[in-house]
């Protein structure tokens, strides 16, 4: 084999191995694209004031809610996440980032999500059944 064809193949192998690098990263970062919930996002439920980030992996569902709009000052923030047939659990109170994150296993049960911000708010029903 000339030196030529060895320069081909190692440039062939650095490129492979380049790509594959690449491919992990990008698969790792986007299973954990949020800091709060782990798992993959299903859902953004949006409301006047805010919005409720909604996350789901192996069985566990996950939401946390965020003021529309960036403010220092506390507010009155919410969010709950029931598994039907349970109890809902709830993270309320005055909070100037973010309300949650509300974890629950709800197995393949639907879930109800509500969230609120100030006097706006949104719920979502039984999903994810």
């Amino acid at each position: 084999m000339d030196s030529g064809a060895i320069r081909r193949r190692i440039a062939l192998g650095m490129a492979v191995v380049t790509a594959s690098g690449a491919l992990a990263l990008a698969a790792s970062g986007s299973a954990h694209a949020d800091p709060y919930c782990s798992g993959r996002k299903v859902r953004d439920l949006t409301f006047s004031t805010g919005v409720v980030h909604v996350y789901k992996a192996d069985g566990y569902v996950c939401a946390v809610t965020f003021p529309k709009h960036a403010s220092t000052a506390k507010r009155s923030m919410s969010v709950s996440v029931q598994a039907r047939g349970n109890r809902p659990v709830v993270d309320s109170g005055r909070y100037s980032h973010h309300a949650g994150p509300v974890t629950v296993h709800a197995g393949h049960r639907c879930v109800r999500i509500k969230g609120s911000v100030e006097g706006g708010s949104v719920s979502s029903g039984w999903i994810l059944c």
